[in-house]
């Protein structure tokens, strides 16, 4: 038996990166598995290569429309709700004097709007089945103040006090809300997203000297989700490479 044996999860932004590693653990643990992403071909590849124990599900998470039919996709499909983890993100490395007001609604839309409708849509098939586990993506970004990240740390750090006020809020439904913070991870959002020298610097500000690999990232979200942590509620998980050391 797996760790998420008879478990169903939903998995924003699965088609690939984090995401992507982290449905490939949960089915190879045992769950069944939503993936929830805007990239349709990859995440309608990936489905396919994991077999019925995948589904894939177009999903803007900035769209309440597109919660509402994962959520019917999901139940339609597996029957319940037991895990959700709110992957999705945008990101953009601007400093605020060059910052514009659609950069920062796209981040609030995506890393912060996104993460509010996910963990309200959840809540009533969770409740249904007598609980379940959140697992909300931030960022060591999300930690401390920096250059050329206004908007991204700003929503990052959102993410972190939405968490800890919805463990409060969901605790009596047995729903545990974390918060696993990436730090320097080796994913095609990094790389579209910084220049070589800005990821150099960033490994080298690592204790391992190294970027992080999405498994690695996976295998966090991983124990959260389980029933390993069932008396862990409303943290933060830094995985880091030592970055907040």
């Amino acid at each position: 038996m797996g760790r998420l044996a008879n478990k169903v999860a939903i998995v924003t932004g699965g088609a690939s990166g984090i995401g992507g590693a982290t449905v490939r653990r949960f089915v190879g643990e045992g769950a069944r598995v939503l993936i929830a992403d805007i990239d349709d071909v990859r995440g309608a590849a990936l489905a396919e290569e994991l077999g019925p124990d995948a589904l894939f599900q177009h999903l803007d998470v900035s769209k309440e429309g597109d919660w509402t039919a994962a959520i019917d996709a999901a139940m339609r499909a597996f029957g319940r709700i037991d895990i959700l983890v709110n992957d999705a993100g945008y990101y953009r490395a601007t400093p605020l004097q060059d910052a514009t007001v659609e950069e920062f609604q796209r981040h609030v839309e995506v890393n912060q709007l996104g993460v509010f409708l996910g963990m309200q849509a959840v809540v009533a098939p969770m409740r249904a089945a007598g609980g379940g586990a959140i697992v909300n993506i931030s960022s060591t970004g999300g930690m401390r103040g920096g250059p050329s990240l206004f908007h991204y740390r700003a929503t990052k750090w959102a993410v972190r006090g939405m968490t800890r006020s919805a463990a409060h809020d969901l605790a009596s439904l047995n729903i545990r809300v974390n918060t696993v913070l990436p730090g320097p991870i080796e994913t095609p959002m990094m790389k579209a997203g910084n220049s070589q020298d800005r990821i150099d610097a960033m490994k080298g500000r690592t204790l391992l000297q190294r970027l992080g690999q999405p498994s690695e990232l996976a295998a966090a979200v991983l124990f959260l989700a389980s029933d390993e942590a069932s008396y862990i509620t409303g943290i933060d998980l830094p995985v880091d490479g030592g970055t907040m050391a």
